[in-house]
């Protein structure tokens, strides 16, 4: 997909939509029909993908165990399908070092996505982990913000941090997050915040520039624009909502009982 004027505008727009307080809710995607049907509902404004739903639909595990054209083949997919802006998984970026992360998201642009999730996590078992080193995670964060710019495309980087779900103190969450929005993160994203103090402190540390993640057994959606975030989602818990129906779906029509009027369901 060629970058033009447009995918500057939707990436301004995306921008836009970070509001603390009153925050931008992604119920993530993973395909075309999903995120036809998801854009369809009144008050989608943006759409996010999941990498871990992407990863399962190709009969991948996550973890940047899916080739990177097929991730970005599964972005192009989501973008197409929809007019809204598109924010892309990219999980650690793809790439070996700073240079190589740049490369994924110039190319996740022409994909059609404007804004991307990169995570500081390192693969699980890596000597060095459970986080990689500050230093280096700043150098990718620059990496992509560069990339966008060379593109003409003010990127949304939505840099998110492994710290709390590592078992790591708040405090080194805040101190990672504010490292990141000094080097042109525009939200961070903190994997583990599930409680609303939590999550009130962090938004306090980071002016509000917060994502999270919502689900059903953790704080509710008011809940969360109280505490002030600019960013919820949902992660592969839309996939998970979907088959969980279809496995109803068999269920019922092994026992022979009646068929669910969503049948008749399709997507735009």
């Amino acid at each position: 997909m060629p970058i033009t004027e447009e995918s500057a505008d939707r990436a301004r727009r995306l921008r836009e939509l970070h509001r603390p307080g009153d925050p931008l809710v992604l119920v993530n995607v993973w395909d075309a029909a999903s995120a036809r049907t998801v854009a369809a509902a009144p008050g989608t404004a943006a759409l996010a993908t999941a990498s871990w739903s992407i990863a399962a639909s190709r009969g991948f595990a996550d973890g940047e165990r899916m080739p990177l054209e097929e991730m970005l083949d599964g972005i192009a997919r989501v973008a197409a399908a929809v007019d809204l802006p598109v924010s892309a998984d990219l999980e650690r970026g793809y790439g070996a070092d700073a240079a190589a992360v740049g490369a994924s998201a110039a190319r996740m642009l022409e994909a059609g996505a404007v804004g991307c999730n990169i995570e500081d996590g390192l693969p699980e078992g890596d000597p060095a982990g459970p986080l990689r080193p500050l230093d280096e995670q700043l150098e990718r964060l620059r990496a992509v913000r560069e990339a966008g710019e060379r593109a003409g495309v003010p990127l949304v980087l939505n840099a998110r941090t492994d710290a709390l779900a590592s078992g790591l103190p708040v405090q080194e969450a805040i101190r990672r997050g504010r490292a990141f929005l000094d080097a042109g993160a525009d939200c961070v994203f903190v994997l583990g915040a599930a409680t609303v103090a939590v999550i009130g402190e962090l938004v306090e540390a980071l002016d509000g520039r917060v994502s999270v993640v919502a689900s059903a057994a953790g704080p509710s959606l008011p809940e969360l624009a109280a505490a002030g975030v600019a960013r919820v989602s949902m992660g592969p818990g839309p996939m998970g909502a979907a088959y969980a129906a279809l496995r109803r779906l068999a269920e019922e029509a092994s026992a022979g009982r009646p068929l669910p009027a969503d049948l008749a369901f399709r997507p735009s």
